[in-house]
């Protein structure tokens, strides 16, 4: 599998990344392909500490040189750190977004809620990249 898709990551449809932590809790974050297609990522609007995020729905924006865009949220779950560095370095986003770059910190609603997201190889399917 490529190194831009990490196996151990969980594939929404609509460009981020979910890596299950310890219990209920999980990393988010944005694809490579999507980081890629925006460009460099110069802000994040994101919501804070404590706040719900609900499915299907924006939970905040991106913002590169080429476009705005809204954030989908993956699953249902509770916001439970934000990433401190990318307020002053976004572009973290570009360089290292399965690593330094992660978005958020978010405690799942539910921990089977996940079946709907993508394993590595059906994202590279999705987005085309698939050989």
């Amino acid at each position: 599998m490529s190194a831009h898709y990490p196996e151990d990551r969980l594939y929404h449809r609509d460009a981020l990344w979910l890596q299950i932590q310890a219990g209920d809790e999980a990393l988010l974050g944005i694809s490579y392909f999507a980081q890629q297609n925006l460009g460099e990522v110069v802000f994040l609007d994101l919501p804070q500490v404590g706040a719900a995020i609900r499915q299907g729905t924006p939970l905040g924006t991106i913002e590169s040189h080429k476009i705005v865009s809204d954030l989908i949220a993956p699953v249902d779950g509770c916001v439970l750190a934000v990433n401190p560095r990318l307020r002053g370095e976004p572009g973290l986003v570009n360089s290292d977004p399965y690593g330094e770059g992660w978005v958020l910190r978010i405690r799942l609603a539910e921990a089977a809620e996940t079946g709907h997201l993508l394993e590595a190889g059906s994202y590279l399917e999705h987005i085309g990249l698939a050989a």
